[in-house]
């Protein structure tokens, strides 16, 4: 089964210990798609302005995501500019430019209204919403979120929270959500809010799922490669969501290899900047890497 994804198509620069690149495609729509096109078709919804590079949606469509509901509106395509220094581990933002994303009201396609999987990437609570109502009782739906919309937009966080199936955070944004500062309760906290399935993303740590009957850690995969962490999280997201919306049964064997495939997709991102890595990737490569994750985390022969 296909997906859409709700999110940002932006112009990213992005400076790190290792070199800068000015205005990359980037987005968290767009990583999500790298990593989600490698398992079912997505499709994209999100907006630019009349600046956008006519390259970049060339490069989508090649890349099999359905471009139909991206909008093309009057005015300057969203910008984000952020540094990288130390350990790498979260960006320091030196500009935002929202630009045509401020008045940014989501259209879906009548063909695409009754696709049973949807992830709401980062953006505006109100707009992923909104998205929903024109969607037809879809079978997953899986919301990502960031400090802003918490601090923001606490209220519409939550009544869309209680739509959600599957909510992915990053360990702050857990904590800052519940209050809780463990990161178990923080889990039973959010999962409290709504959804039966919530993750937990610990950057180079890991990950941690949580539901009411299965709780699974897994550390990140083990790698000296780390050159731009831009858009990790979305990536991983979409190599989760990419693999449920390919698969029959979210049992609990789906989930972990959902979690596994997601994992090792976003240690792809890491490896360069921007989309430079994963937009070479196949799927060939993740189940290559998948098998090398399998052996350094499993302890006996299955």
């Amino acid at each position: 089964m296909s997906l859409i994804v709700l999110g940002t198509l932006a112009l990213d620069t992005v400076k790190t210990p290792f070199g800068k690149r000015t205005e990359m495609l980037g987005g968290s729509a767009v990583h999500f798609s790298m990593s989600a096109r490698l398992f079912t078709g997505v499709n994209l919804v999100a907006v630019v302005g009349k600046d956008f590079p006519a390259r970049h949606i060339d490069f989508l469509r090649r890349k099999k995501v359905v471009t139909s509901s991206v909008i093309v509106a009057e005015g300057k395509t969203f910008r984000w500019e952020g540094e990288y220094r130390g350990d790498l581990n979260s960006a320091l933002t030196l500009n935002t430019r929202l630009g045509v994303l401020s008045a940014f009201n989501p259209v879906v396609a009548s063909h695409q209204r009754k696709i049973k999987n949807v992830f709401l990437a980062n953006i505006d609570p109100d707009l992923q919403q909104r998205l929903l109502t024109y969607l037809h009782a879809p079978r997953l739906i899986g919301v990502d979120s960031m400090n802003f919309w918490i601090e923001h937009k606490r209220a519409s966080l939550l009544k869309l929270l209680k739509k959600a199936h599957i909510y992915v955070a990053n360990d702050q944004e857990a904590r800052s959500l519940t209050g809780e500062h463990n990161l178990i309760k923080a889990a039973r906290g959010l999962s409290a809010f709504g959804p039966a399935m919530v993750l937990i993303k610990k950057g180079e740590h890991g990950v941690l799922f949580y539901a009411q009957k299965l709780i699974f850690s897994l550390p990140a995969y083990p790698t000296d490669k780390v050159i731009d962490p831009t858009g990790a999280g979305d990536t991983f997201a979409g190599g989760l969501m990419g693999y449920l919306a390919s698969t029959k049964k979210l049992d609990e064997a789906a989930l972990k290899r959902a979690i596994l495939y997601g994992t090792v997709a976003a240690s792809f991102n890491v490896e360069a900047f921007g989309l430079e890595r994963t937009a070479r990737l196949s799927r060939a490569d993740l189940d290559r890497r998948l098998a090398r994750f399998r052996r350094c985390v499993s302890f006996w022969k299955s």
